[in-house]
């Protein structure tokens, strides 16, 4: 099942990302965020009009999906930046695609053009999900991050979502 996120859902979401904040370059957080912190974002998220999602298996979140505004300036307003985390044992069983999938639907609804997914290279799993839904490289940013004491690369994909 897939739903709007709510403030409940902090504590089983910064689970989810906590350890790739600990374990991976996938995200550029250093330090582990609280569910204080995430119910923070996903009001902000809210807030702004933009979905945040949850898929729910058996009862229990095991992943999340949720879109920013790409820059602050007003010519922007129609492109947004999408984020997915799946807990590890969901990696690579469709729930990564039904979810983004979805938020995908729902940011066209909102009159969205352009959806942009920046990925921490390397990431195959990633890298495959965008294109598998149908979003094209179009930028590769060298050694912009650096975590675990080595440089990190950042692609970015993106789909246009209206015509």
């Amino acid at each position: 099942m897939i739903r709007a996120a709510t403030s409940g859902d902090a504590k089983a979401i910064a689970g989810i990302y906590n350890p790739y904040v600990a374990e991976t370059i996938i995200t550029f957080e250093e330090q582990p965020v609280s569910a204080q912190e995430v119910e923070q974002r996903i009001s902000q998220v809210l807030g702004g009009g933009l979905p945040y999602l949850v898929a729910e298996l058996e009862g229990q979140v095991c992943g999340y999906a949720y879109a920013t505004p790409w820059r602050v300036r007003s010519a922007y307003r129609f492109s947004t930046e999408t984020t997915v985390y799946l807990t590890k044992a969901h990696v690579g069983k469709g729930s990564g695609s039904l979810l983004y999938s979805e938020l995908l639907a729902r940011l066209a609804s909102l009159g969205a053009h352009v959806a942009i997914g920046g990925v921490a290279l390397p990431n195959d799993a990633s890298v495959a999900l965008h294109e598998k839904l149908g979003f094209k490289k179009v930028a590769h940013f060298e050694e912009v991050g650096h975590k675990f004491g080595k440089w990190v690369d950042v692609g970015y994909w993106q789909k246009r979502l209206a015509s």
